[in-house]
């Protein structure tokens, strides 16, 4: 029988001492992987949920390196992520808009660069499902598009303010953070062994993101609005389909400003794909 494994990671902040005074408060991340934790539950994996404080860099990488020495062919392990998505500056020449896309965790910001390395770590035949319910897009012109927006949903937004809460780090605050933190960044940022760390994937590996890179992934008062529209359709186990059919219906429900991806890595695996969603 293969084994099924799971980190669900939610964060409603972060720590204000490395994000320059920053601690990008949020409503439903925590709910997030509370519910992705009842999910994988239900499926019988065993589970480990980090939730804010506990979510720090070092901790998420124990974890998820743990799993990779623990899992073997056939097994599966599920990785999700609820909080803010940031940028660094793209120091190895690996990212075509010369940005390191990072999870925003609670001691520092999560280089996919460092996520992929890891990910590199698991054996071939392994299944990783990753759930990413975050921004990856900080540009001042994105941002200002997206906050004028009218295609959100009543609970993204301030009652206060009238605007509408998104999981993206500031512009002001990434460029600080990255200033602050620059000799702690620039080593890892500028790796050249992290290059390539995506094409060491070999293990089959599925990923959902909140939105697509051009794009923002609101927050709200009970999930985000990804995690709650896949909530929507999973129907507490009564959805039946394969992966893709399940990120098909997913999109039918969310607004045309924020559209969830679908991306594979790794060694191609037809039968994963056409699993119904979190077997094991």
């Amino acid at each position: 029988m293969p084994n099924g494994l799971a980190l669900t990671i939610g964060l409603n902040s972060v720590d204000p001492t490395h994000y320059g005074g920053w601690s990008g408060d949020l409503n439903a991340c925590e709910a997030d992987a509370e519910d992705m934790a009842a999910i994988a539950k239900s499926k019988k994996f065993k589970v480990k949920t980090l939730m804010t404080a506990s979510a720090t860099r070092a901790q998420v990488a124990n974890e998820i390196l743990a799993a990779a020495k623990a899992l073997k062919s056939g097994d599966i392990f599920l990785l999700s992520y609820s909080g803010h998505g940031g940028q660094l500056p793209d120091m190895n020449s690996d990212e075509p808009d010369m940005q390191d896309e990072t999870w925003c965790l609670f001691d520092g910001e999560q280089v996919d660069d460092e996520l992929n390395a890891m990910l590199g770590k698991f054996a071939k035949g392994v299944r990783i499902l990753v759930f990413s319910d975050s921004c990856h897009s900080g540009s001042v012109t994105k941002l200002a598009f997206f906050q004028g927006t009218t295609q959100v949903r009543a609970s993204s937004i301030n009652p206060e303010t009238r605007e509408v809460k998104y999981r993206n780090m500031p512009p002001d605050v990434a460029l600080r953070t990255y200033r602050q933190n620059k000799k702690f960044y620039d080593p890892i940022l500028g790796d050249k062994a992290l290059k390539n760390a995506a094409k060491s994937i070999k293990a089959s590996t599925l990923l959902f993101s909140g939105c697509q890179d051009n794009q923002l992934s609101q927050d709200g008062d009970f999930n985000g609005l990804f995690t709650a529209n896949m909530l929507r359709v999973w129907k507490e186990g009564k959805f039946k389909g394969s992966y893709k059919d399940f990120h098909k219906q997913i999109i039918k429900n969310m607004p045309p400003d924020q559209t969830p991806n679908y991306f594979f890595i790794g060694e191609s695996n037809a039968a994963f794909e056409g699993q119904n969603p979190f077997k094991i």
